[in-house]
């Protein structure tokens, strides 16, 4: 397979002037009693993902996720599905997905008579769709300078830090460089690192974004009681937060960071960003600090990333709704044990068979091709993982409301 960069690709063009990857029709469900149809409405489709909260009352954070999904410039039509008794509206959310100039249906599974009738409803409502996107959707060239990019590292070890996350950060300084954008999370995978993390602000604003947001992750780190890192972090060979914080900040490259962004919400400029998801009430006494990689993966899809790259030490199986997610790793060992899940070999570095450029710019090059429409191995095989979960975090209002 050719290493070659592809400096420009066919893309779709959305009404709002993004460029998508992909052509997607987007089910959104809006309570856990609609899961099962909205599963069944796209079962044996592979254009059509699913995504939706489960839970019964008002969550505006969800809500925000969901719209901010059911925009994303991968997505060129939306189907909205409802039990009929939960808080969230489904006809609220395909309104709003709608004024985004991409089509937008929605039904109530009790008003369409139950579970057979609405299965045979919506695959009508998501032949329709697609094959409506599929002639409509303008298709135009792109570049890096139109991506936005992401990335997340889980499942580390001592590889992830050295190898891993140093190629994904050679891939944003090329992405930024040619004038596209590039975002990471997990500032609870920054700890210790603040004089760091500040040095590398833009300007003003920017450092007391970062610092603000960096002080905010230790408090909730402390309240807690659980810094992020797990036994299969030590397993892999990490001793501290410190020394797994140093190997996470790696994938940000060497990029000035122009500021920080919520869940939810686009950079507002290309450039380099920091995606702050840690909650603001810090009532989630349970469990590790970051509840899993699939919710990160999805704060930074709903920050408008087309591609996501998830880096992993000790290997991983999961995929993503809306954007291809490219698995990354820095142990040879891992990626010969899990060939068909893992899509880049980092650890050529540490073997000496390549340098960090060299690796950088073949891991740029897949990526290119997987935004020309070649499939990354998680998507080949299947794997959609999402999760929204419930959390509190200061975002501007909502431009219109979802509640019953």
């Amino acid at each position: 397979m050719s290493n070659a960069l592809i400096p420009s690709w066919t893309g779709f063009l959305r009404g709002d002037g993004r460029k998508g990857v992909r052509n997607l029709v987007l089910i959104i469900y809006t309570v856990e009693c609609a899961k099962f149809v909205a599963h069944s409405i796209a079962a044996g489709e592979d254009d059509v993902h699913v995504i939706g909260f489960p839970g019964c009352y008002d969550n505006q954070y969800a809500v925000r996720m969901m719209l901010s999904l059911g925009r994303h410039p991968n997505v060129g039509a939306v189907l909205a599905v409802g039990l009929g008794c939960e808080y969230t509206r489904p006809d609220r959310i395909a309104e709003t997905i709608a004024s985004s100039d991409r089509p937008a249906e929605w039904f109530r599974i009790q008003d369409a008579g139950g579970t057979r009738s609405s299965i045979e409803q919506g695959k009508r409502i998501v032949l329709r769709m697609r094959d409506h996107i599929r002639e409509a959707t303008p298709r135009v060239p792109m570049r890096l300078a139109d991506l936005t990019i992401g990335a997340e590292c889980g499942g580390s070890d001592g590889t992830s830090g050295l190898a891993g996350n140093p190629v994904v950060g050679r891939v944003f300084d090329r992405v930024v460089d040619a004038g596209g954008t590039a975002i990471f999370e997990e500032t609870v995978e920054m700890i210790g690192l603040k004089s760091i993390i500040l040095a590398r602000a833009a300007h003003d604003t920017a450092r007391s974004q970062l610092e603000a947001a960096y002080e905010k992750a230790v408090r909730y780190c402390e309240d807690v009681r659980q810094f992020s890192v797990a036994p299969g972090n030590f397993a892999g060979g990490l001793s501290t937060i410190e020394e797994k914080s140093m190997g996470a900040f790696a994938k940000g490259g060497s990029q000035p960071l122009q500021g920080v962004i919520r869940v939810s919400q686009r950079p507002p400029s290309p450039g380099l960003w920091i995606l702050d998801s840690v909650p603001d009430s810090h009532f989630m006494q349970f469990g590790y600090t970051n509840p899993n990689d699939t919710e990160g993966i999805m704060d930074l899809i709903a920050a408008g990333a087309q591609v996501v790259l998830f880096v992993t030490g000790r290997g991983s199986v999961i995929g993503s709704p809306i954007a291809p997610l490219v698995k990354v790793t820095g142990n040879s060992r891992t990626f010969e044990r899990m060939s068909d899940d893992m899509d880049y070999d980092a650890g050529k570095v540490l073997s000496g068979d390549q340098t960090l450029d060299e690796a950088g710019d073949a891991l740029l090059a897949l990526i290119t091709r997987v935004a020309a429409g070649q499939m990354s191995k998680p998507e080949a095989l299947g794997h959609r993982e999402y999760f929204v979960m419930y959390k509190h975090q200061d975002t501007p209002p909502l431009e219109v409301g979802c509640r019953a």
